[in-house]
Formats: C-alpha cells, sequence, structure tokens
C-alpha cells in the first residue's frame, strides 16, 4: 500500500493536539486509506486498541450512528478513562448536524482527538467554521499526483507511456488496479454516478439529469478557458435544453461542492487584487474528464495545463490565473512569502511558440520565480525565466 508522505507529514504534528482535524477530498481519492495510516502509526506509538474510535459511516454497520445525537452517546460511552482517545469519523456527512456533535465532543471530553472526513465542501462551509470557532485545522486530500501514481504502479516514470496514462486516466488510486481500458471506464463511471447520485442530484431534487450532463460535458470540453454564462446556454439550446443563469450557477455551485470541478480566479498582479470575473474551471481529475470527453482525442494542452494546476494544489499552493497589462499568466502559485509564475505548454515547437510563451512575463518586474513548464526534454531556459520538462518537475521532491 502506498504511504501518502505528503499528506501524512502535514497530519503528524496534530496527532495529539484538541483541534479537530478535517481530511476533505473527492469521493474515492484515499481519505480513508489516510485515516488507517493514521491509525497506524498511533498503534505503532503503543497506542490500544480500544483508546481508537474508528465509525465508517458508508458501512451499514453505522448507519444508526447518521442521528447526531445516537454519535455522541455511543462516543462518550466508549471514554471510560483519563487517557487519550483517537476518534476517527469517515464521510461524516452523512451525519446531521454534525458540526454539532463534533464541537460538543471537542468541548465537554478533554481527553480525546477528533479526525473527521468528508466527499464535499459542506465540511468547507461558513457554518461549520462559525460552530468550531477555529478549533480546526483543514486538510485537503487530492487523487493521486503523477509521482504516487508511479510509485503505486511500479510504472517506468520517465516514460511517456506512463505519463499519458496518468493524464487520460486520472489519479483515482482504485483505478490502478485495473489495466483493461474498458475496465477503468467501468469503474470511473461508478465513481462519477456515486459522487452526482449522493452529492448533487438527490441534494438538488434534480429531474433533469440530462440537462446537468450536457453542462458537465461542456465544462470538460472547455477545460481551462476562460468561462462566459452566455456560451454555456447558447450551447445548451443548440441542444435543444434551456437553462436560467441563476439556475447554471446553482448546478456549477453544485459540481464544486461534491469536489468533481474547481473554480480558479484571476489575480491582477499590477492592482495586486483577486477579481471574481472571469474565471475558469479546472477538473479534479482527468479522468471523471475523459469519460465526460465528447471528443475522441483529449485536448492535450488544455490537459497539461490541469495536470500542473492540481499538482500545484496538491504542493500546497494557493493558485490563481495572473492578470498582467498586456495579457494573462496561466497561474500564479503562492504559498505563505513563496510566490512562482508558471506557463505551461504542450511543446515548444516553433519559435512562435517560444516567444508567446516566454514573452508572457515582459510586464512583472519583481523577482519571484518564473517558469515555463512543457512536455520538451531541450532546455529552453532564457533571461532567467527557467524552463522544465513536465514529467521532471511532477517527479521534483
Amino acid at each position: 500500500m502506498l504511504k501518502r508522505e505528503i499528506y501524512l507529514s502535514r497530519i503528524r504534528g496534530f496527532y495529539d493536539s484538541d483541534l479537530v482535524k478535517i481530511l476533505v477530498g473527492i469521493r474515492r481519492c484515499g481519505k480513508s486509506v489516510i485515516l488507517n495510516q493514521i491509525i497506524n502509526e498511533l498503534k505503532e506509538k503503543g497506542i490500544k486498541n480500544n483508546h481508537i474510535i474508528n465509525i465508517n459511516f458508508e458501512l451499514i454497520e453505522y448507519e444508526e450512528l447518521q442521528d447526531y445525537k445516537k454519535l455522541n452517546k455511543y462516543i462518550k460511552e466508549k471514554v471510560i478513562d483519563n487517557n487519550k482517545y483517537y476518534v476517527f469519523l469517515d464521510e461524516i456527512q452523512k451525519v446531521d448536524k454534525f458540526e454539532i456533535v463534533v464541537n460538543s465532543l471537542r468541548v465537554s471530553l478533554k481527553n480525546i482527538s477528533i479526525f473527521i472526513t468528508g466527499s464535499n465542501s459542506k465540511l468547507l462551509s461558513n457554518e461549520l467554521s462559525t460552530v468550531l470557532s477555529g478549533r480546526y485545522v483543514l486538510f485537503k486530500i487530492y487523487p493521486l499526483s503523477y509521482k504516487e501514481f508511479v510509485k503505486l504502479t511500479n510504472k517506468e516514470p520517465n516514460n511517456e507511456e506512463t505519463f499519458w496514462d496518468f493524464v487520460k486516466w486520472g489519479g483515482f488510486p482504485n483505478r490502478t488496479q485495473f489495466n483493461d481500458e474498458s475496465n477503468i471506464k467501468d469503474y470511473l463511471h461508478s465513481v462519477f454516478d456515486s459522487i452526482i447520485l449522493r452529492d448533487v442530484i438527490e441534494r438538488l431534487g434534480l429531474k433533469d439529469t440530462t440537462l446537468f450532463n450536457l453542462l458537465l460535458q461542456y465544462i470538460v470540453d472547455t477545460t481551462g478557458r476562460e468561462f462566459s454564462a452566455e456560451n454555456v446556454i447558447n450551447f445548451l439550446k443548440s441542444e435543444g435544453k434551456s437553462i436560467s443563469t441563476e439556475t447554471l450557477y446553482l448546478y456549477l455551485d453544485a459540481l464544486c461542492k461534491a469536489l468533481i470541478i474547481k473554480k480558479i480566479y484571476r489575480y491582477d498582479i499590477h492592482g495586486k487584487t483577486i477579481l471574481k470575473t472571469l474565471n475558469k474551471y479546472y477538473m479534479t481529475d482527468l479522468g471523471i474528464a475523459q469519460i465526460k470527453n465528447n471528443n475522441f482525442e483529449i485536448n492535450k494542452s488544455f490537459a497539461i495545463e490541469n495536470v500542473v494546476y492540481n499538482e500545484l494544489l496538491q504542493r500546497g499552493y494557493d493558485v490563481y490565473i495572473g492578470k498582467t497589462k498586456n495579457g494573462e499568466i496561466d497561474f500564479i502559485a503562492t504559498n505563505r512569502d513563496e510566490k512562482l509564475y508558471i506557463q505551461v505548454a504542450y511543446l515548444l515547437n516553433d519559435e512562435k511558440v517560444i516567444n508567446r510563451e516566454f514573452n508572457a512575463f515582459n510586464s512583472i518586474d519583481d523577482n519571484y520565480p518564473k517558469y515555463v513548464i512543457s512536455l520538451d526534454k531541450v532546455n529552453f531556459s532564457q533571461k532567467g525565466i527557467i524552463h522544465k520538462n513536465i514529467i521532471d518537475w511532477l517527479l521534483e521532491e
């Protein structure tokens, strides 16, 4: 089993903290595995089984505990001494008013450390923040990175065939169990259907699922491009479907809350402000994009851009599109005092493309690192701008 050290290394310092540890990510991205790896590390430190309370709300034996009062009673009855107890609540969004019971346990029991996971952005909501009053720490969990993918599959990391396998079918851990493309597709369809059914259709009470699927297909086909509500409405009209702007944004919000897609905002580099208009959407996992793709071939340029975006998020960066005086930079990535500017291209295959990608930085006059990332193996670095091969970059420590 792959040890997801990139996350464990961030969480370890909080194992005994009274802060609630929240792990949030799309369904089947590996949150439960990380919880089990934390539990194993605790046992290796000598924590006894009866001081580990592990509840997975996707298992039928815990269905009764989806009543928050019964859950509260169950856990309190398990805490029978003053030694430390470790409470793991997996897929807690299934519990109505879960934030109330989590806060009550945190306040009433001083000798517990609580870990919770969830698969939608209810765990990111203002309501949760208000109830827990800042007494939590959040960890965003993603499908496998490329580096994790090659470790799990033992495939040749610098092989382009391995890279395109990852780009095409994404990083859901369980999809690596299958070699046949039809089996991979079936698995990804089952993951997608479970997400849509549980986290979107039921919650919104949708009756027209065809309209919803058309919207998602449009987002997939235009991933990484400037979003226009008018264009979407016109596209749906051409498909014989009508939708109001209000409903359109309701559906988009549902896709974001189910963590299928992510919205990325523009950042005005010179005005130093976040712009709420002209945003873009990227896929959380490109395997979902593949099964929802209308085109036979994936758009390699936008797919690579999506891979870079996801990798930056996994490395802990906040990511924006950079607006300059004369155009835009694909990504600005910030983390505390660190800042990176990144242009992404499929191949720098002629002088025009090279000039376009490197000259995009011309109006930026600060000294933060600037990168151009592409699939080229020849190093095109120039004028202080670093060029990197995308596979080499993805494999970096």
